[in-house]
């Protein structure tokens, strides 16, 4: 899908990027996608279809799309899906059309989703995805970043820890890699991915144009 990019003086052509933030929880990926949303109006967020109940303060719609075991099962018989997988004991799932609907409006989207959903999503788009995973300094400090929240059992603590620890497994499986020691720094360098992927020549589809209308008057 190709739109002009609103920041690009010369309004070039380019083709959206569906861009992954992965991270086991506790490791800042839903920190650092925030940040990215407020700081950059042209990137809209995915959000995501789950059998799980709402959180209190959770909005539907807006943090999820809440659905039953049943509603899933339905949309994922019509291929309603770009990616879906069980986490946790529920089932979450990125809507087709929205994201869709996103990128011919030319708008880029952000994922906050997990390797297995990474992959079936650059097995459908291809170069059109980039992934980024987030690894915690350590896993003492991963551990004592779940316990501070003081929203999980100690039960659900112990299996998001052995959870990430099969996440962490995956890593080669994305184009980047970083460490959140200093929240501030790695969203700096998840911003400097995110605008690096925007100038590569390959999604500038503008350029040949413009670069016949320079030999042109070279010739001229």
């Amino acid at each position: 899908m190709a739109h002009s990019d609103q920041n690009d003086p010369h309004k070039f052509k380019r083709r959206g990027i569906l861009f992954i933030v992965s991270s086991p929880s506790g490791a800042g990926k839903s920190t650092i996608s925030r940040k990215l949303l407020a700081s950059d109006p042209g990137l809209e967020m995915s959000v995501s279809a789950t059998t799980r109940p709402p959180r209190p303060g959770e909005v539907d719609g807006k943090d999820y799309h809440f659905v039953n075991l049943d509603q899933f099962r339905e949309m994922v018989a019509q291929n309603e899906f770009l990616e879906w997988a069980h986490v946790f004991g529920n089932r979450y799932g990125t809507p087709r059309g929205p994201v869709e609907k996103a990128l011919s409006e030319g708008r880029d989207v952000l994922f906050d989703i997990d390797w297995q959903g990474a992959q079936q999503l650059y097995q459908q788009a291809g170069g059109d995805v980039i992934r980024v995973f987030i690894f915690p300094p350590s896993m003492d400090e991963l551990e004592r970043r779940l316990r501070s929240r003081g929203t999980d059992s100690n039960e659900v603590i112990e299996g998001r820890m052995s959870r990430a620890s099969a996440e962490i497994s995956h890593w080669d499986g994305y184009d980047y890699v970083l460490v959140n020691d200093d929240a501030d720094a790695c969203f700096r360098h998840v911003k400097s991915i995110l605008d690096a992927e925007r100038l590569k020549r390959s999604r500038q589809t503008g350029l040949i144009g413009f670069v016949r209308g320079l030999t042109k008057s070279v010739k001229d």
